[in-house]
């Protein structure tokens, strides 16, 4: 079954996926207070101005964030040595939310580009 909202999104998460996942929207709606929660590919994402700087998911072995960027990532890649990661994806434990730190990085190199 589809999610047509955030919560709904977050309300269908398996412990200990639910509450890591809501610790990271609580960080994120810190970092971004005047953004805009929404699905975006189906996943709950943070909008700035429109366009995507944030997103999340659970999975049954890990959860991951997206940073709706190829380059993200890569910019930061020796701040995330402790992660498994890709491209468009940074993979974390199901039981573990990131550091809000490593977070407030990630949001602070998206925006940077979309203000490029």
């Amino acid at each position: 079954m589809a999610a047509n909202s955030v919560d709904e999104y977050l309300n269908s998460a398996p412990e200990p996926q639910r509450t890591t996942l809501t610790a990271l929207r609580v960080t994120l709606r810190e970092i971004l207070p005047n953004a805009e929660e929404a699905l975006s590919y189906g996943v709950p994402a943070f909008k700035v101005r429109g366009k995507p700087v944030a997103g999340y998911a659970f999975f049954k072995q890990h959860c991951s964030y997206f940073p709706h960027s190829g380059s993200v990532l890569q910019e930061i890649a020796d701040e995330l040595a402790d992660f498994r990661w890709s491209k468009g994806t940074l993979q974390f434990p199901v039981d573990t939310p990131l550091p809000a730190e490593l977070v407030r990085r990630l949001v602070e190199v998206r925006l940077e580009q979309l203000d490029a």
